[in-house]
């Protein structure tokens, strides 16, 4: 999961682009990245860690230009130690690309393959968002050579990609003397999104992979990027627009309402606030089936992205509603955090009960969702600690039983707590005193309730079911066995000084 941004302006976009990744940051702490385009030059700064701590003052100056690009890293497939699998990428031919992707493409590998073998175009790491800007800027140099106009080159070009890649992606580049290009997959399963705002000077436009990067910076919400189509921002600041892939279908993965996604956003015309605030509607009537309600005496969220769910939740059903775990704003999300045992130590550094909320009490604890079950199992150890009587634990997703392929990292079956095992044994293993999960049909139907207009969702995490059509077991168990030889690299590689 990544965080993109894209901005086209008749002033300086460096400080745009760092505030709006900023809002951003929640969808990738690893490393971040600007570059911007001046005098036809491409200008990038990019390091590992929070946007605060990559760029200084000098960095800033390093980067002139009214228009540019932002990212923020949370890796999938590749390396996340390797600085030149940061972006944004760039590539020199056709006519000069940056280029800043989210997602994760799930045929990378024989991509990578042909563009070695057929497109003779050389990569220099294992990222998939290289192998996308390399297929981009061969298709973009064979739509050129046909000797088109401008606008048919860049459709076309995009055309082609949609052909050739599968998986997620949202893309936004840069292209030297053509101007900015903003698509999206057939699918649409990662979010992007258009802003602009008038000024003097005209119209400025900005993409986004959610809308509070645009109204956080003072630019109007204006729509979705279409599944399937394509945006062109011509070097005049024009706006095209083009159905590249008449066959596309919305299908918006569902854990960017669940979890990733801030709450203050609005995605493929749905709040995120509401959406959760209707998860939490749809699971207290699960409670209420499950649970003795005479048996809670208080309903607490897990901080954060429960917080809307848990309230709707006790409303709901009459329930007393608590803050009994207090979030230490200063530590990072423990799910997008690489290494188990990093995530296991966060969460105490994370979170803390306030133990008058919990002594003798049996409590109702809400999460957005349970993947690992490492998170849930240490805050359960923490609620008994602090002199809980009983506790309960209510997730606003259903349980999470296979790997997500398409940016989630969900990669293997053995890190998910709810593969082969039912809900009294993932209840056991966290060692809650009862359970209950979100019904897949609810949490879609939640969704639905805001916006009609969606037939289908990305859930193979929850169901299996891959929309790509290019996913088997072989392709789960090669994932599997990649993970765990970079594993053994990495603990042989000699540690830094």
């Amino acid at each position: 999961m990544c965080g993109i941004v894209g901005a086209y302006a008749y002033s300086p976009v460096n400080q745009l682009i760092y505030d709006s990744l900023l809002l951003l940051q929640h969808r990738g702490q690893d490393a971040a990245g600007i570059t911007t385009f001046n005098d036809n030059f491409f200008h990038t700064h990019r390091g590992k860690g929070l946007v605060r701590d990559v760029f200084r003052t000098r960095n800033m100056r390093a980067l002139p230009g009214n228009c540019g690009l932002g990212h923020v890293r949370y890796p999938c497939e590749g390396d996340s130690d390797n600085i030149e699998e940061a972006q944004p990428f760039y590539v020199n031919a056709p006519f000069g690309i940056g280029f800043v992707h989210n997602g994760n493409l799930s045929n990378w590998r024989e991509l990578r393959e042909e563009l070695f073998s057929i497109d003779r175009r050389h990569m220099n790491t294992r990222s998939d968002s290289e192998v996308l800007l390399n297929v981009f800027a061969h298709e973009l140099q064979q739509a050129t050579d046909k000797g088109n106009d401008d606008e048919t080159v860049i459709f076309d070009a995009v055309s082609a990609v949609y052909k050739r890649a599968r998986g997620s992606y949202s893309v936004i580049a840069q292209v030297a003397s053509l101007g900015m290009v903003a698509f999206r997959d057939p699918n649409g399963i990662r979010p992007l999104c258009m802003g602009k705002r008038e000024t003097k000077h005209g119209t400025e436009w900005m993409f986004a992979s959610e809308s509070v990067a645009l109204t956080g910076c003072g630019f109007d919400l204006v729509r979705d990027v279409a599944p399937g189509e394509a945006i062109w921002i011509d070097v005049k600041g024009q706006l095209h627009s083009r159905q590249c892939m008449p066959s596309a279908q919305l299908m918006p993965c569902l854990f960017e309402f669940v979890y990733f996604a801030r709450p203050d956003s609005t995605v493929d015309g749905i709040s995120v606030y509401d959406a959760r605030l209707n998860m939490g509607e749809y699971l207290g009537d699960k409670v209420a089936k499950t649970l003795r309600l005479s048996e809670i005496d208080v309903v607490m969220p897990i901080p954060d992205s429960s917080r809307p769910s848990a309230m709707q939740l006790a409303d709901r059903l009459n329930l007393p509603y608590r803050e009994g775990l207090i979030k230490n704003r200063y530590i990072g999300r423990t799910f997008i955090m690489p290494g188990q045992a990093v995530r296991k130590k966060s969460v105490r550094q994370k979170l803390s009960a306030i133990p008058m909320e919990f002594k003798g009490k049996n409590v109702l604890l809400v999460d957005d969702s349970i993947v690992r079950g490492t998170t849930s199992k240490e805050i359960v150890e923490m609620a008994r600690s602090a002199g809980a009587n009983k506790v309960y634990l209510a997730s606003a997703a259903p349980p999470v039983r296979y790997p997500n392929v398409y940016g989630v990292s969900m990669p293997t079956y053995g890190e998910l707590i709810a593969h082969n095992r039912d809900v009294e044994e993932i209840a056991q293993e966290i060692g809650v005193d009862g359970l209950v999960f979100q019904d897949l049909e609810d949490l879609e139907q939640a969704l639905r309730d805001l916006n009609p207009e969606i037939k289908a969702f990305e859930g193979s995490c929850f169901h299996g079911e891959y929309v790509t059509g290019d996913i088997d077991e072989a392709y789960l168990l090669r994932l599997c066995q990649e993970k765990e030889e970079a594993k053994k690299r990495k603990s042989a590689m000699p540690a830094d000084d």
